[in-house]
């Protein structure tokens, strides 16, 4: 069973998806803490009523000095004795030297199918683009902004009268599928990287796919 923390600023709808997964029986990650860099986080509340614990560190006195936030960070990750970190609307940078120092054991996921659209907006990103299929992506995080080894996507239609209000949430629902399964493959081995690629124990069905707009 692996300690894991999930590191939070706002919601956390990803953090609530990740510990329901978690406590189902056979789960190979326990949520054993949730960290928020803002105390006023509504996720700190939620996490709170699932009986995890929780933790503030405040970011805001810190000011630009990132390295100084992350030996507090890092502190209270070693204190809980933490394997895993996952990423769940963490607004915050890192530092590259904290990012190496869990190269592989540090989650995050993006909505929208990585590569393409990185960054802020990636809905109105792909609206403006005009793609058909959109989604999200769980991947390593690197020192480069959502630019980290690919672990796990999944894919959602793109309609014509998409908002990138009323995208985000339809890819808000796949996003809530693949992340706990990405934490389970990373906590059973079942992920391996070679030169930035990810290869997978998991399967896939090779005649399964997502086509849109659909022809009828």
């Amino acid at each position: 069973m692996r300690p894991v923390a999930i590191l939070i600023s706002g919601r956390g709808s990803n953090m609530s998806a990740l510990i329901e997964a978690a406590s189902a029986d056979g789960f190979p990650a326990e949520i054993a803490l949730v960290i928020s860099n803002r105390a006023d986080a509504p996720g700190l509340a939620n996490a709170q009523a699932k009986g995890i614990k929780t933790l503030v560190i405040e970011s805001k006195p810190f000011g630009k000095d990132r390295a100084g936030f992350e030996q507090v960070l890092q502190a209270a990750l070693d204190a809980h004795r933490i394997e895993v970190i996952c990423l769940a609307g963490f607004m915050r940078l890192f530092t590259a030297e904290f990012v190496q120092r869990w190269y592989g054991r540090m989650l995050n996921i993006h909505p929208s199918l990585l590569p393409s659209f990185p960054g802020l907006d990636p809905h109105g990103q792909a609206l403006r683009a005009g793609v058909k299929i959109s989604g999200a992506t769980v991947h390593f995080v690197i020192p480069e902004t959502d630019a980290g080894p690919i672990i796990m996507q999944g894919a959602v239609p793109v309609a014509n009268d998409d908002t990138a209000d009323t995208l985000a949430a339809r890819v808000l629902g796949v996003e809530h599928q693949i992340y706990p399964q990405a934490l389970r493959l990373l906590a059973t081995d079942g992920i391996k990287i070679d030169r930035d690629v990810t290869t997978n124990t998991a399967g896939v069905d090779a005649n399964d796919c997502l086509i849109a707009p659909t022809v009828i």
